[in-house]
């Protein structure tokens, strides 16, 4: 048996990814990233108010009528084409609705192409600090509608939902009588104001938003906001060409 001792063999570990093996991940990497800036951005593009800085209706020819069970039409008065629109004021995804797409819709309806019936509900009262907010905001919108200014009614209705007035769903504070009066005479009607203050129309808006709550339910909708062209519910916070859609003649 021979006395010397075997020389020891080094182990020399071997990367176990190639250079192309590199490369092909740096791709995947920079492929995976610009899929979610991608994803991220179109978000934002979809959330963003589309036609910003148009405002509010503003052709002085458009109209507000009040038609049975408080319904509030506003369009030109020989447009055939419109779209019914059913939302709760404490509804905080009618309120995204109104952000996204109220300057687009107030444009189609200046330019003839949908007039807008507007279905006020109350649904949402119980999540209200006073309990009655809705009603009242219902209540509100009609006393506003019965001036027969068109403009100040679509300022009225955007300002009702805007973040900066919208109460929050269970929250500790609403808006009061005399602070919806406010923005009726800040939207330009200041003959509403009284009607508002008074409640008077309370009741009348109560059974208003109920029989409103029902022809929601006949249309198929599932819920608050809802739009309906022609019998048929439009997808209005999946789709964001809907107000183009609608307003082909």
């Amino acid at each position: 048996m021979s006395s010397k001792k075997p020389k020891s063999v080094k182990y020399n570990p071997q990367p176990t990814s190639s250079k192309t093996t590199y490369i092909i991940g740096g791709l995947a990497i920079v492929v995976i990233a610009a899929l979610v800036i991608g994803g991220i951005l179109l978000t934002k593009n979809n959330d963003e108010a589309r036609n910003a800085g148009y405002g509010a209706v503003r052709n002085p020819a458009v109209q507000v009528t009040t038609e049975d069970a408080g319904v509030v039409r506003l369009g030109l008065p020989d447009v055939t084409n419109a779209i019914d629109v059913f939302e709760d004021p404490m509804c905080p995804f009618c309120a995204q609705l109104e952000e996204k797409h109220g300057q687009e819709v107030a444009q189609a309806v200046d330019e003839g192409k949908i007039a807008v019936r507007y279905h006020v509900l109350n649904f949402l009262d119980r999540l209200s600090a006073s309990g009655d907010y809705s009603t009242r905001a219902v209540a509100a919108s009609q006393c506003v509608a019965q001036t027969g200014d068109a403009i100040a009614y679509s300022a009225f209705h955007g300002e009702l939902f805007s973040p900066d007035n919208q109460p929050a769903e269970k929250g500790k504070s609403d808006l009061s009588n005399d602070d919806l009066a406010r923005l009726a005479k800040d939207a330009g009607a200041e003959s509403a104001t009284s009607c508002i203050t008074s409640g008077e129309r309370m009741e009348q808006a109560a059974a208003d938003a109920e029989t409103g709550r029902q022809a929601l339910s006949a249309s198929g909708a599932t819920g608050t906001p809802a739009v309906v062209h022609n019998g048929a519910v439009i997808d209005a916070l999946g789709n964001p060409s809907w107000v183009a859609e609608v307003s082909q003649p």
